[in-house]
């Protein structure tokens, strides 16, 4: 190979990808145009290939270095530089996208919601017209340590705080993939977890205000609820878009449904996973925390529900864009 001509044949590539390595490390990817990236995609393969083929000819060491040295940029602001965009990506979801995708789909979720309610409302009733119906829904040693010892059950996580939180994340995780899944059965599974959960607070919240324990319960309840029950809640939703899709694909042929409102509910699926962790290391650490005054508790729910709302309102403007 004639060294001399490879490489006055081949520089013209070198300085025009060190041009736009410079232009993108100077000013960011947005300076460059869509045929701008594409060209240098192309000359950062080209270069690597001029890379392999100098190391394996009687090349200058300068050259080499200054190759090597290239590449090497053109890998970063490649590879590294579309993990950057990723993580951008991510940020902004977060930032506007969950919020937009709840208020696309709220009528979903206020369904769910109301299914809750239901079953609170109908599990609060006749737990109270009838104690056996209480011991169907609640466990055993549950009612025991409330009616005849006269305490709530929450004690039990102080001491293994970190064990608990853990656990409590787990099984709300579980709980919400369930009401999600659940969309496949055309909603059934998913109505029976919302149903269900709703009069299992119900009977509960019977049981500790027939035993004078409901302020310290809801004080309990109120600081990860604010995030927990949300959380379900757009589980719930989420489930419900899948069985629309399945039941009623209105214009699109079944399959394009399951796309359009399997997307839909994937996204709600990546917002309500954070919720429900930051919800399990609130309960596991500061909701049964003795030292907590109660009606600080009842604050700290409200504030944290307050924002939750505020965020789900969250709407991009132009400056944002």
């Amino acid at each position: 190979m004639n060294i001399q001509r490879w490489i006055a044949r081949r520089e013209s590539n070198w300085q025009r990808l060190d041009a736009l390595l410079r232009q993108l490390e100077r000013k960011g990817l947005k300076s460059l145009k869509s045929a701008e990236i594409r060209e240098l995609a192309s000359l950062y393969r080209s270069v690597a290939a001029d890379l392999a083929r100098a190391r394996t000819q009687q090349v200058s060491n300068v050259l080499v270095h200054n190759l090597q040295s290239l590449t090497t940029r053109g890998y970063s602001q490649i590879y590294q530089g579309s993990r950057r965009q990723e993580w951008q990506a991510v940020w902004d979801f977060y930032l506007w996208g969950f919020p937009a995708i709840v208020r696309t789909t709220f009528s979903y979720t206020l369904t769910a919601t109301a299914l809750f309610f239901l079953g609170l409302i109908v599990g609060w009733w006749y737990a109270w017209q009838d104690p056996t119906f209480l011991s169907l829904i609640v466990p055993e040693s549950l009612i025991s340590q409330v009616r005849d010892k006269g305490e709530l059950w929450m004690g039990s996580i102080v001491g293994v705080e970190p064990l608990a939180s853990s656990g409590i994340m787990i099984n709300n995780i579980k709980v919400s993939f369930g009401a999600v899944a659940g969309g496949i059965t055309a909603g059934a599974f998913t109505t029976y977890i919302m149903v269900f959960n709703g009069l299992l607070i119900g009977a509960i919240a019977t049981l500790v205000g027939q035993n004078n324990l409901a302020y310290p319960f809801w004080a309990f309840v109120f600081p990860h609820g604010a995030l927990e029950l949300p959380a379900i809640f757009f589980a719930g939703g989420a489930g419900l878009l899948i069985a629309k899709a399945i039941l009623f694909p209105g214009q699109y042929r079944r399959g394009d449904a399951l796309k359009v409102y399997g997307y839909q509910a994937v996204q709600l699926v990546f917002g309500i996973v954070p919720m429900l962790v930051i919800a399990g290391i609130i309960e596991g650490f500061f909701s049964p925390n003795p030292i907590i005054p109660d009606p600080f508790k009842y604050l700290f729910g409200l504030g944290l529900f307050i924002i939750l709302v505020m965020y789900c309102n969250r709407k991009r403007t132009s400056a944002n864009s």
